[in-house]
């Protein structure tokens, strides 16, 4: 649900009906993300993805509703193939209006905190949903999210996935991407100044930009939106003379306060190889951001 919240709360403050929709039950498909959600707006509009979009039609054709519902749905062969899914099957969704959602669940899911949803049913209806107490849902040692189906109640868990935006193209960007999965992070490669600064705008203090952008006008701008935010680690690739324009440009637009930018990014372990950079980046954010406790509803 993190990846619709922000637009989800954008359609309540205008008043514009939102449902949203997650799996409860992911049936015949496994390896999905249990925080994955779809959000569809009046005339058929959709924030969002499951499964591929393959479940989009009916999906469209359920939302609306007043209160909400469980339902089963079924994902054909056809409809498997044109969403690049190895085969059909079944799986059932929750299909809940935003609005009847409790208001500070979209606050938090924007912050990209953890919460714990539990949906109250009377055989396939909705009659009551309300945020709970949060302890630790931990799996191997890692904060994962999940849902649970107890008698009439679904307990939705979410935990955020760490974000690393790396804005700019080349080997150690590719490495990055490459390191960072043992670790469970995501990894966003852009090298389009809109795109980095709007993924900006959505991260938190549990997330991370990495500027390996060459491009002066790029950089600053991607820098600046980092800055503006909440990101945790914001790292820079280059030399003193790159890292220098930087800071100018910066200073030039009134900003001058740099001191959470690290630069060059990565600790110092003698890295010479793109994948060594990357482990050296990799292992600065980590300490950076252990460093600074998030909070998260008490247990």
């Amino acid at each position: 649900m993190y990846g619709v919240a922000l637009s989800v709360a954008a359609c309540l403050r205008a008043g514009t009906h939102v449902d949203v929709a997650w799996l409860v039950d992911p049936g015949d498909f496994v390896g999905l993300d249990p925080a994955d959600a779809v959000a569809i707006t009046p005339g058929g509009g959709r924030i969002g993805s499951l499964l591929a979009g393959a479940l989009d039609g009916e999906l469209r054709d359920l939302a609306g509703s007043t209160s909400g519902r469980l339902v089963p749905l079924t994902v054909g062969d056809v409809d498997a193939i044109v969403a690049g899914l190895p085969r059909g099957g079944e799986v059932r969704c929750l299909v809940v209006p935003a609005a009847a959602l409790p208001a500070e669940l979209w606050d938090l899911l924007v912050a990209r905190q953890p919460v714990r949803l539990a949906t109250r049913l009377d055989g396939d209806q909705v009659v009551a949903n309300e945020l709970v107490a949060h302890g630790q849902n931990v799996v191997d040692g890692e904060q994962v999210s999940n849902v649970v189906v107890d008698g009439e109640t679904v307990t939705t868990t979410l935990w955020p996935v760490p974000t690393m935006l790396v804005v700019g193209t080349g080997a150690i960007a590719d490495a990055l991407s490459v390191a960072a999965a043992p670790l469970g992070w995501r990894v966003d490669l852009t090298n389009d100044t809109a795109v980095a600064t709007g993924t900006i705008a959505r991260l938190s203090a549990t997330d991370m930009v990495v500027v390996a952008a060459h491009d002066l006008e790029l950089a600053g701008a991607v820098l600046a939106a980092a800055l503006g935010g909440e990101v945790g680690y914001i790292g820079a690739l280059g030399g003193r003379r790159m890292q220098q324009a930087r800071a100018d440009w910066l200073a030039y637009r009134g900003i001058t306060d740099v001191d959470r930018v690290h630069g060059p990014a990565g600790l110092d372990i003698g890295a010479e190889t793109p994948a060594e950079v990357a482990i050296a980046i990799l292992a600065e954010a980590l300490s950076v951001l252990r460093r600074q406790p998030v909070g998260s509803p008490e247990p």
